[in-house]
């Protein structure tokens, strides 16, 4: 990264970014990832690093998977990149989309890897398990500004579960609730309607389950204030205490993901230069679309790593 004086802030990916491969060539080329994905193997007690590697893809979806995948492969970039000449300017917030905030926790040493890891195992297993109780899904709604697809929650019963970008917005709800939204959607002009492969309506009041069973997770652990303040998913705002992150990790599971917001509050705080870190460009393409002017550069393998200069 040229600009020395440019204010970063780190944004770390969620479900979805899986993909089979990722994090093989880090494995491969810095010692620091691949002690990373050893000690999620050990933690977990399964190949998870094999999962990641080989697959099969449809297993490494599964939300119990996907969660503890992604979470390790975007701490081995970050651990890879981090061991380069130069190292990692320290950002001035973390942010992470929805699972990605997990990401941040560690990243800003409110937890220690091995922790989040098996917490973010429990939380999979928990969020796949609500969506086999009450079966649902998600769609994400191109074309339609939030009070339109507010209006069309209201009317169908699906709640607004992420406010990605001015122009993606997500829903979820009960299967019969999410078909009668989108064909609502379709009707009121929605350019582009996208059902998601997903387990169940994450980030809506049919997560609760998860979330009561999340609250006897966290209790367990011993949180640390964050390093560096974490700009959380369903307020949109900094915390700076362990207290207000394990009130969030409960809140944001059927709490609409507040990422055009989170991005918006950064920029207004001076933030000039995201880099996502983790698999995938899914949140550099939200961020161009929610700001054009912001610089956006993505650390996912090792030739990302070697062509920046941080």
């Amino acid at each position: 990264m040229a600009e020395q004086e440019a204010v970063l802030a780190y944004v770390f990916p969620g479900q979805g970014s899986q993909q089979v491969g990722m994090g093989r060539d880090l494995y491969d080329a810095f010692t620091q990832a691949r002690e990373v994905f050893e000690e999620a193997d050990d933690a977990l007690g399964i190949p998870l690093s094999r999962l990641c590697f080989e697959g099969p893809e449809e297993e490494l979806a599964q939300t119990v998977n996907a969660q503890p995948a992604i979470l390790t492969a975007s701490i081995a970039c970050l651990k890879a990149a981090a061991s380069v000449a130069g190292g990692l300017i320290c950002p001035a917030f973390m942010a992470g989309h929805s699972l990605g905030e997990y990401t941040a926790l560690v990243a800003a040493q409110v937890l220690d890897f091995k922790e989040a890891v098996r917490l973010t195992r429990q939380r999979g297993r928990l969020m796949q398990e609500a969506g086999e109780r009450v079966p649902g899904g998600m769609a994400a709604i191109i074309g339609l500004d939030d009070l339109s697809v507010e209006e069309i929650c209201q009317e169908t019963g699906a709640q607004v579960c992420n406010l990605n970008s001015p122009t993606q917005i997500v829903i979820g709800g009960s299967r019969e609730t999410l078909v009668r939204a989108m064909d609502l959607a379709r009707a009121m002009g929605a350019r582009h309607i996208t059902p998601l492969k997903v387990s169940g309506a994450f980030h809506s009041s049919l997560m609760q389950p998860a979330a009561d069973g999340m609250a006897q997770a966290v209790s367990q652990l011993d949180f640390r204030d964050p390093s560096v303040p974490i700009v959380v998913n369903s307020t949109a705002q900094p915390v700076t205490t362990s207290a207000e992150i394990k009130q969030e990790l409960l809140q944001q599971l059927s709490s609409c993901v507040q990422w055009q917001k989170s991005v918006e509050y950064m920029v207004g705080a001076g933030v000039s230069t995201f880099v996502e870190i983790g698999p995938g460009q899914v949140l550099q393409g939200l961020i161009k679309r929610i700001n054009r002017e912001a610089q956006i550069l993505n650390i996912e393998d090792t030739s990302s790593i070697r062509v920046m200069s941080i």
